[in-house]
């Protein structure tokens, strides 16, 4: 029936409604949140370029340590990945570009005869993997999209343990740089071994002068030795913060969609349910016309039909 159809259509248009308002309001609280990333971020830049510095300027002094942070293994037999993905979806495609990603790394070197190490931090990658029978040695959920220096610290240790221990041979991390609220980029990059002193002081700016201008208790090596566990830390964390402001931009513009989607949608579904109660309209004046003439009423019908005329022409779809 047309009246059938066009309660159908009327539901329809209440649920798009009902869901248009929840896209919204979390599209509002993502741009808020984002905002807040985006000030924690560079807030966190300063400590780790004066972790940075110190290290350029004792390294270009001709300070040297034999840390275990900085060897790296004759042969590479295990490869450990520090997957960060998201706690939670509705986010566009910002999880599965870094899921992707991984795998594409993971199934390479596993071509190559290397065993893996999976570090997965946020519910989609662990789910992700665990689904499909991949074997995850350490999990993080739970801050995803507000991670604190603390986070940081306890997932480094454990990713500098498994490192110095032996159990992998090197370590990679997968991750989604934050340039600006347009632009974010997936990212893979060697996170241990850590380059060497000599290599962080020829690609920064660091003195012999300025180091030679201090007197570091009790040495500049012991200094150094202590200054890279923070140094794996702040880029932890650093990347941590990326990705939690990706996540943020990534859902605001997935929610803005989702709200675009729906206005568009009621307004077609709207034209539907028009047309639909028009030639309601329209069968039931018939219905009438039907009847008068069944009976035999004698009745004028010329104005019925030009009335009918008209109301057909406006129930055609636009």
């Amino acid at each position: 029936m047309p009246g059938g159809k066009e309660r159908e259509l009327r539901r329809r248009i209440t649920s798009i409604q009902s869901t248009k308002k929840i896209t919204r309001a979390m599209e509002l609280i993502a741009a808020t949140r984002v905002v807040k990333a985006m000030q924690r971020a560079d807030a966190s830049r300063p400590y780790a370029r004066r972790i940075t510095s110190v290290i350029e300027n004792l390294a270009a002094g001709g300070a040297e340590v034999d840390h275990p942070l900085l060897r790296e293994a004759e042969q590479v037999k295990k490869v450990g990945y520090i997957i960060i993905t998201a706690d939670r979806g509705l986010a566009g495609g910002y999880n599965s570009h870094v899921i992707k990603a991984a795998e594409r790394e993971l199934m390479a070197h596993r071509a190559e005869g290397k065993d893996y190490s999976l570090f997965c931090i946020g519910k989609k990658s662990n789910g992700y993997f665990r689904f499909r029978n991949y074997r995850i040695d350490h999990s993080y959920t739970g801050f995803s999209d507000s991670p604190t220096y603390e986070d940081a610290r306890k997932i480094a240790d454990e990713v500098a343990e498994a490192f110095i221990s032996g159990d992998v041979d090197e370590i990679k991390m997968i991750y989604t740089e934050f340039i600006s609220m347009g632009t974010q980029n997936v990212t893979v990059c060697g996170f241990l071994p850590l380059e060497s002193t000599e290599t962080i002081a020829s690609e920064g700016s660091g003195s012999a002068e300025v180091a030679a201008s201090f007197e570091f208790e009790p040495s500049p090596e012991a200094v150094l030795e202590a200054l890279l566990p923070r140094y794996v830390e702040a880029r932890l964390f650093g990347a941590l913060l990326d990705a939690a402001a990706s996540e943020h931009a990534s859902r605001q513009r997935a929610m803005k969609s989702a709200t675009d989607n729906a206005e568009d949608l009621i307004v077609k579904l709207s034209r539907e349910m028009n047309a639909a109660r028009q030639a309601s309209i329209t069968t039931e004046i018939m219905e009438i016309v039907s009847g008068a003439e069944a009976l035999g009423s004698g009745g004028d019908t010329d104005d019925l039909a030009a009335i009918l005329s008209e109301l057909s022409s406006d129930a055609s779809p636009a």
